[in-house]
């Protein structure tokens, strides 16, 4: 029987899941009046002014000179990378992947994530993580069937299935620095050289005008303030009364609402087997969480804490 601190939890955490699922829809409506590197420019430095007063609100605390050295290193080496993911995630919303899909093909980095670590790290993957990854793969190939059943997979979607493959990395970078610096800070600087080498990248190939970023002041303000502020803060206070796998299961539900707000509010279509190909993805992204692996466990907790970077966000992610 659940306790009120626990479904109070859960709460934070769906609402946390809704508020990035949307965020695909933002991004979709965002691309059609600014540039891939001024959209996530803009949005993420919305994103760390809004956790400016959450800082002040619980992270008052000095830090020394080392601290500071440690948190400006690892900022900008997970920001760089948060550079990268987001950006190829917004250039494939960019090139007319729908948000639904875009979600969903972003969520693989889930299981990309612990078979990143056995490539990489040599760490121990759960059997139970490559069955997830074959019905994530088979779920993919689906998604990516037309009314036709010919496979089509265009630029968008390679972008997407590289960024989640970023994302992944993402995590593996969080997961070497959060435990040595304050994840508040952190997060607010990496999102600072995330949207600083975006809106360098912007000048540099990109026209911004005053004209583009009124038109996408809603899904900029969303972007940025809900899907990396709120969210990450409800994500925050969610999971001080939850188990780190539940918490992971749950964030899971980010690239559902990613096609509820697509069909809803962009009256999105996908052809059937694209929605068998999403069930598929999705239980393929529950079962690599159910592993009773350690080490899968710790992941999927740097997950939670952090994936409001690659949907946007963390997503995070993300995301965001």
């Amino acid at each position: 029987m659940k306790t009120s601190k626990q479904l109070r939890a859960t709460f934070l955490l769906l609402l946390t899941a809704i508020i990035w699922g949307l965020a695909f829809v933002a991004q979709e409506v965002g691309a059609e009046y600014l540039g891939t590197f001024s959209f996530n420019g803009i949005r993420f430095m919305l994103g760390a002014a809004s956790l400016i007063p959450v800082i002040l609100l619980f992270e008052r605390e000095k830090m020394s000179r080392g601290k500071w050295k440690k948190l400006l290193g690892s900022s900008l080496v997970a920001g760089t990378v948060l550079f990268s993911a987001s950006a190829l995630q917004q250039y494939g919303v960019q090139l007319g992947t729908p948000a639904g899909k875009a979600g969903f093909i972003t969520g693989l980095y889930t299981v990309i994530v612990p078979i990143l670590s056995l490539v990489l790290f040599r760490r121990k993957t759960h059997v139970l993580v490559w069955a997830g990854a074959v019905l994530a793969v088979a779920g993919l190939l689906l998604l990516n069937l037309d009314e036709n059943f010919n496979l089509v997979i265009g630029a968008g979607e390679c972008c997407l299935i590289a960024g989640s493959v970023m994302w992944a990395v993402h995590i593996l970078v969080i997961d070497k620095y959060v435990e040595s610096v304050s994840p508040l800070q952190f997060s607010m600087g990496q999102f600072i050289v995330c949207g600083a080498e975006s809106l360098i990248c912007a000048l540099l190939w990109e026209n911004i005008t005053l004209s583009a970023i009124h038109a996408a002041a809603v899904p900029l303000f969303y972007g940025g303030i809900m899907s990396v502020g709120v969210a990450y803060t409800c994500q925050a206070l969610g999971q001080k009364d939850s188990d780190p796998t539940v918490a992971a299961i749950v964030f899971s539900m980010e690239s559902v609402f990613s096609v509820v707000g697509g069909v809803l509010i962009l009256h999105a279509h996908m052809a059937w087997q694209a929605y068998a190909g999403c069930a598929l993805i999705f239980a393929g992204i529950i079962i690599a969480q159910l592993t009773p692996n350690k080490k899968t466990e710790e992941i999927a907790d740097i997950t939670c804490r952090q994936n409001g970077n690659k949907k946007g966000s963390l997503k995070q992610p993300l995301e965001v």
